[in-house]
């Protein structure tokens, strides 16, 4: 754990001018403002420091706009980028006049998550593992007018681009499904993946590993350690943030969009959690694959309440176009030790008790993190609380079952407006404790119909011009 003073001390002796506060709007957007390192003391740890939010997206209205970050002492990194000197610091977001935390603040409501947790006695840790896939590109190109509309991506490794003349077109490119994962040349990022890896590192998240990924046309993925819910989350934001900084640097665009390839694997973030308490894994046990009973309820909330779950695992529209079978995308509701085609997969984890997780397959990172995580272990703890049977596992290639068995497993909703009409339907399991709040709830659903599902609808396609324009 850092202090206040500690951090204040690290921007003397660096002699650290500017300090770049960032925080998190509800879509799960990193925003920030940077303060001279003079307005800056031990009272913005704990009152914070004052600031606009009637323009932040979701938040406050104009009338009542007065918010302030309270800075987060152990989220403290110099940030690689910034020319000056600049410490990054991650905050949450208090009522300046009241002085309690905003509710619709996403790392405030992942707290609560916490909260929650240690308040009913189940355990007191819960550890999150997410594994973000992205793309890399070299174009991008996309516009929407009232008589066009198109985009446009292309990467150096694209098959589309085997048969382009490229003076001289050398021909490595990964094939459709086949970027998983050989070696250089066909594999064309590792110096540039090796570069976001350590820049990460020294934004103090714990690296692991990096690779290609399976769609041809630049995806890839970084690993790092699991930690603490919060912290997980604080993570996977500066994994993005450095992953599409480090891209920039060398002329190229990163996008965590699911699906911006067509027929092809789109990008994931398959997220391992756990609860512990005293120091000790809960989950594992001598039930199937290793589990406990707890860890199997677990599990029981995650898949009753998965359709609801989405909305916040899954929040875009283009989420649902990598939902789709034939992807390694789990669209199923089932759970199974190492079967891949499951929702829910126990990983093998050995004798050590402190591996025994479960991984949830179905996230992608269009999420916000804080809002997902918390949402996930709210469905886990209704699982526990409510003794929830999550049924007999799915050891079978799901894409190999007949109609007739595919017909008795339940499946995630086909689109954004499903599933949210499945939060809109099922929603008491987050409101327990306090984690979130109706108000919170029906701002997101109605956020993201306003702002996404139905300006959608109202787009045509450039595939309906293909189906309909001969009609």
């Amino acid at each position: 754990m850092t202090t206040p003073k500690e951090v204040l001390k690290m921007i003397q002796d660096n002699n650290i001018q500017m300090i770049d506060l960032k925080f998190i709007d509800m879509p799960g957007i990193w925003q920030h403002l940077t303060m001279f390192q003079g307005e800056i003391d031990e009272s913005s740890f704990t009152d914070g420091v004052p600031f606009d939010g009637s323009s932040i997206r979701g938040w406050k209205a104009i009338n009542e706009s007065d918010m302030a970050m309270v800075l987060d002492p152990n989220t403290a990194w110099i940030d690689p980028f910034m020319k000056e000197p600049t410490l990054s610091i991650t905050c949450s977001i208090k009522e300046p006049r009241t002085g309690e935390w905003y509710d619709r603040c996403p790392r405030v409501i992942a707290q609560k998550a916490i909260d929650y947790l240690n308040s009913v006695g189940v355990g007191d840790t819960a550890f999150f593992g997410p594994e973000a896939e992205f793309f890399i590109f070299d174009d991008v190109r996309f516009d929407q007018t009232a008589n066009a509309g198109y985009y446009y991506v292309d990467s150096v490794e694209g098959r589309w681009n085997s048969g382009k003349d490229e003076g001289p077109n050398l021909g490595y490119k990964p094939n459709y499904k086949g970027g998983y994962f050989p070696v250089s040349p066909t594999d064309t990022s590792q110096d540039m993946r090796t570069e976001m890896l350590l820049t990460m590192a020294k934004c103090g998240v714990p690296i692991e590993k990096h690779h290609h990924e399976v769609a041809t046309g630049g995806q890839c993925e970084l690993g790092f350690r699991f930690g603490k819910l919060i912290e997980a989350a604080d993570w996977l934001m500066t994994y993005k943030y450095v992953i599409k900084n480090v891209a920039k640097k060398y002329g190229k665009s990163v996008t965590f969009m699911p699906k911006p390839v067509f027929q092809d694997n789109g990008s994931g973030m398959h997220t391992h959690q756990s609860i512990w308490k005293d120091g000790k894994p809960l989950f594992a046990g001598d039930k199937y694959a290793g589990m406990s009973e707890m860890g199997l309820y677990y599990i029981g909330g995650i898949l009753k309440h998965a359709p609801a779950l989405l909305a916040f695992t899954n929040p875009s529209t283009n989420s649902y176009k990598r939902l789709v079978p034939g992807y390694e995308a789990p669209v199923n509701l089932a759970y199974s030790q190492g079967n891949r085609s499951a929702s829910v997969r126990i990983p093998l984890s050995g004798d050590n008790p402190k591996a025994k997780r479960l991984e949830f397959r179905c996230p992608d990172a269009t999420c916000n993190p804080y809002l997902a995580f918390a949402a996930m272990l709210c469905a886990g703890l209704d699982g526990i609380k409510n003794k929830i049977d999550p049924g007999a596992p799915l050891d079978k290639n799901i894409y190999e079952l007949s109609p007739e068995e595919l017909a008795k497993v339940p499946s995630t909703p086909g689109s954004l407006d499903l599933a949210l009409e499945a939060l809109e339907k099922d929603h008491e399991f987050l409101i327990q404790g306090g984690v979130f709040t109706k108000d919170f709830i029906e701002n997101w659903i109605s956020y993201k119909l306003d702002t996404e599902v139905n300006p959608l609808r109202l787009r045509p396609h450039p595939y309906e011009f293909s189906l309909y324009y001969d009609c």
